[in-house]
């Protein structure tokens, strides 16, 4: 039947697996909530239909029951009254009945299991959406915890990489004083020699030399002249 071929997929249905496959859960619970609730109205609009047509054939298999029933009391009657070519009429018209009531039957055992199946669909679907229902709450709880660790995980990474770039500061600064020492130590390679001989000469260069006064006085002395006191 072709209601139950479109309808396969919602016996199958598995909110769990649904979910996995979607990338923001929160958001898309309620929009397979909407295309439930949309299914549902759907397969309740079929399940009606479904369930009509089976009590359409039941209450047709009566009626050829009654049917049958009446003409075999009509024959029996008839034989009765001994009127036995009446009574094959009547058994005649019994058979046709009893012949297309097989095919009733038929038709009935079919809408029966039509209406059995299209009404554990809407029960199954029923259920799901309660189940649903009941669980939006804790599953966007969830989303939030995730989004949360998510961020949490980002700064944690953040933070890693900050500690890197304090690390990486450290050994450039290590590495720009060993530098400026190398620098230091090549310059000072690079200086003359001192020479010792030069730095004495400084020395010694005014050493036994009279000052202005001494020389002066000496001066006088030789021109007899009075210091002037």
């Amino acid at each position: 039947m072709g209601v139950l071929s479109r309808f396969k997929d919602i016996m199958a249905a598995n909110i769990n697996a649904l979910l996995d496959k979607v990338e923001d859960p929160s958001k898309m619970i309620d929009q397979y909530l909407r295309n439930m609730s949309a299914d549902l109205a759907e397969v309740k609009k079929e399940t009606a239909g479904v369930m009509a047509e089976e009590s359409r054939t039941k209450r047709l298999v009566d009626e050829n029951e009654k049917e049958v029933a009446k003409y075999t009391d009509l024959a029996k009657k008839a034989l009765v009254a001994g009127n036995e070519d009446d009574a094959r009429v009547f058994l005649a018209k019994k058979q046709d009945l009893e012949s297309a009531g097989a095919g009733l039957q038929t038709a009935y055992a079919v809408a029966h299991e039509n209406a059995i199946k299209m009404r554990q669909m809407h029960d199954k679907l029923v259920k799901d959406i309660n189940d649903l229902n009941g669980r939006r709450s804790m599953i966007k709880a969830k989303v939030a915890v995730a989004r949360t660790q998510e961020r949490v995980s980002k700064m944690s990474g953040a933070a890693d990489k900050a500690g890197g770039a304090v690390d990486a500061f450290n050994r450039m600064e290590e590495k720009a004083n060993n530098m400026l020492d190398r620098a230091n130590a090549m310059s000072e390679l690079n200086a003359a020699p001192v020479d010792e001989a030069m730095a004495l000469e400084q020395k010694y260069r005014g050493a036994g030399a009279a000052s202005v006064d001494d020389e002066l006085a000496a001066l006088k002395a030789q021109l007899n002249i009075g210091s002037g006191e």
